[in-house]
């Protein structure tokens, strides 16, 4: 299974996600847009995983701990690529986030995981091959709590890409 964990958004964020990633769709020469289930913030991506990284993977997320903690977007950003951009919503840094994330890719790799070697940048896709010029957005924000993580499955299924949630962590309460 192809596998990464992440943060999955209901309420205010997924529909302030949307409403995002449609004004750009509204605007955009050509892009492939985010399908609303598939919307979420990656924590660290971990690719094709036999059923002992399945299971290791799972571990791992046991033995982290978090409390809630809110999640805020800010801003819209991109990734330049020559074929379309990939066009995003940043995340408000966040305390919380970047040691949830450090604790996990921690734990993964002391079970042997090889996780890419590049700075964690926490972003929630809203395009991919994106023409169109990003247009500043106003003051406005939205946050949610997260209170759960989830090892996410991505598979292709009738040529649609699909996250599905395999397994759940949830906060410490």
């Amino acid at each position: 299974m192809r596998l990464f964990i992440a943060i999955n958004f209901t309420g205010t964020v997924r529909r302030g996600l949307l409403a995002m990633r449609d004004e750009l769709r509204s605007y955009a020469e050509h892009g492939n847009f985010t399908l609303p289930e598939n919307l979420h913030l990656t924590l660290v991506f971990l690719g094709e995983c036999s059923p002992s990284q399945t299971a290791a993977a799972k571990a791992a997320m046991d033995a982290a701990t978090f409390e809630p903690f809110a999640v805020e977007i800010e801003r819209m950003g991109r990734f330049r690529r020559a074929d379309g951009d990939i066009v995003w919503a940043g995340v408000r840094e966040c305390a919380q986030l970047m040691s949830l994330r450090r604790e996990l890719a921690r734990n993964l790799q002391d079970a042997g995981f090889i996780l890419e070697n590049r700075e964690y940048r926490p972003h929630i896709t809203l395009g991919r091959e994106v023409v169109a010029p990003v247009r500043g957005r106003g003051a406005e924000t939205f946050a949610e709590t997260v209170a759960r993580v989830d090892l996410m499955r991505s598979e292709r299924v009738f040529g649609k890409l699909r996250y599905t949630s395999v397994y759940a962590k949830d906060a410490s309460m």
